[in-house]
């Protein structure tokens, strides 16, 4: 099976094709840069395999929670190359990606969200499929669900934003922190690759980003209140 995945929910970008298992991946700190790195990135990896886009079995994404503009760029990228070339897509949840990435089987995500909010959510790995404990939220660091038992491992960047706060409240709950994961497009590709070989892939037109936040735009002195 081959899948092209990719990702672009947070200020990194990544891309990977994902063939029988064996992802090549290409990655970069984006900054405000998605929309040309990813498409230079797909184009890389496709020679690199002398793959082309008709050769796939599908697109897998970052469907969100993350950033509004991010999201929007890998929806328009894969509806445009899933279009052309008449091939099925699957989102995957960035969060679930993230617990995908940790390599442990209980794991706290917290992505900072910004004006003082974090997106979160808590997975558990049984029999090497991902349980949902808590689903994909957006909160208030110290309104996070509580989180049953010890042992987690917590990861994302609302760890970094808002410490303080996380660590008090899931004290005794955590076995290590670690800062530097994020959504990954090698992850999103071996989550998605049961989803299509199943017939679960969907048509582009119905890709679509998860916000979770009703308003991905606040006013100044919304912002002030918050």
């Amino acid at each position: 099976m081959k899948i092209l995945a990719l990702d672009t929910s947070t200020e990194y970008c990544s891309a990977a094709l994902w063939v029988d298992g064996d992802a090549d991946v290409r990655e970069a700190r984006a900054g405000q840069s998605h929309s040309d790195l990813v498409l230079g990135m797909i184009d890389e990896l496709l020679k690199n395999r002398a793959v082309s886009l008709r050769d796939l079995d599908g697109i897998a994404y970052g469907e969100g929670p993350g950033s509004f503009t991010g999201l929007r760029i890998a929806c328009g990228v894969v509806q445009g190359l899933a279009f052309g070339a008449d091939l099925p897509v699957v989102g995957i949840g960035t969060l679930l990606a993230m617990a995908e990435g940790s390599g442990v089987g209980r794991v706290v995500c917290c992505v900072d969200a910004r004006v003082h909010e974090i997106y979160h959510a808590a997975y558990e790995c049984e029999r090497d499929r991902w349980a949902v404990v808590h689903d994909p939220s957006l909160c208030a660091p110290a309104a996070v669900p509580e989180l049953p038992g010890d042992g987690w491992l917590a990861c994302g960047s609302g760890f970094k934003a808002y410490g303080e706060v996380l660590g008090q409240r899931y004290s005794g709950k955590l076995a290590s922190i670690d800062l530097t994961l994020y959504p990954h497009a090698r992850d999103i590709a071996a989550l998605a690759a049961p989803r299509f070989a199943a017939g679960l892939g969907v048509s582009a037109d119905e890709a679509a980003p998860v916000y979770l936040r009703d308003k991905v735009a606040l006013r100044i002195d919304e912002r002030a209140n918050r």
